[in-house]
């Protein structure tokens, strides 16, 4: 091992030891109004996508603007924080769609909820820069790219230049490819060397908003993704917000023998213990059960 890569096995290692002691930071600032993390907030899913792993109740394929109007409503008034809207299927093996259908899908419904719900705080889900531009544009205030840059060589400067909050995530490979036997020398050690040189490009950027996501799911197998949640305060020492995304994902409803639709239990559990261990930001499908985990966890950790 290179004396380059022992210093920085030492320097991951020691901030595994001491993670919990770090304080990530406890602020967003979203268009100069600044968001107060201290207590953890709720993103919730809006997918515009025909084939999403779960579809919610009174769904029946690709939603359209009123389906979505019905569904952020209800989470606005349930306690998200954040809505996150995607136009590009990203479980294991989705169809890649190209940027005008991921733009016709996306566009309208953005719109729409802009219009309907002008206070509301609206996240985007792409990885090319084109559409984060547009959905900016249009009234999208966040950026939520599951390649960290890694899928468009332009992403970091369009969001550095556009001055947005952005969510970075770790993902080996592409949605199409991501499952195909992930291997990892040493996960943690790896995933921390990724959001470093990330960030470091990023800041250099002037782009200083930044929440990371591990990437439950993405690129990662079961044992992996339980390592990962285990030792999910390890990412404390990056010193940013840490958004963690359980919603419903394989990796609850494989170990539970059971399916995306009766995964809520699961999610709730995972969120609770991704909670004690520092998340900022919970992205779920069920909004009130992740609100309820951060009312409880939160009047445990003030005793």
């Amino acid at each position: 091992m290179s004396d380059k890569n022992t210093h920085f096995h030492q320097f991951t290692d020691a901030g595994q030891q001491n993670a919990a002691v770090i304080q990530s930071k406890n602020t967003l600032n979203i268009n100069g109004k600044l968001m107060d993390l201290s207590v953890p907030r709720v993103m919730g899913i809006l997918n515009l996508t025909p084939d999403s792993f779960y579809q919610p109740e009174g769904r029946n394929g690709q939603p359209d603007s009123c389906q979505i109007l019905k569904e952020a409503e209800q989470m606005l008034k349930e306690g998200a924080s954040f809505l996150d809207l995607g136009a590009y299927s990203s479980r294991p093996n989705a169809e890649h769609i190209n940027e005008t259908t991921e733009s016709e899908r996306l566009l309208p419904a953005l719109k729409a909820l802009v219009k309907e719900f002008p206070e509301a705080i609206i996240s985007v889900d792409t990885f090319r820069s084109g559409i984060a531009r547009k959905a900016v544009e249009h009234g999208a205030q966040l950026i939520n790219d599951i390649s960290a840059g890694e899928l468009d060589q332009n992403m970091f400067e369009t969001v550095a230049s556009l001055k947005v909050p952005y969510i970075l995530m770790h993902m080996k490979g592409t949605p199409q490819t991501m499952q195909q036997n992930p291997h990892y020398e040493s996960l943690i050690s790896e995933i921390l060397q990724y959001f470093i040189q990330k960030i470091k490009k990023l800041n250099d950027l002037g782009a200083y908003e930044l929440i990371i996501d591990p990437g439950f799911g993405f690129g990662k197998n079961l044992e992996h993704n339980y390592e990962l949640l285990n030792k999910l305060d390890s990412l404390n020492i990056l010193q940013l917000p840490v958004l963690a995304g359980f919603s419903r994902k394989s990796m609850i409803y494989k170990l539970l023998d059971s399916s995306p639709a009766e995964a809520l239990n699961g999610t709730t559990v995972c969120n609770t213990i991704a909670l004690l261990k520092g998340a900022k930001i919970l992205r779920v499908h069920d909004v009130k059960p992740a609100m309820e985990a951060i009312s409880l966890v939160g009047a445990m950790q003030a005793v």
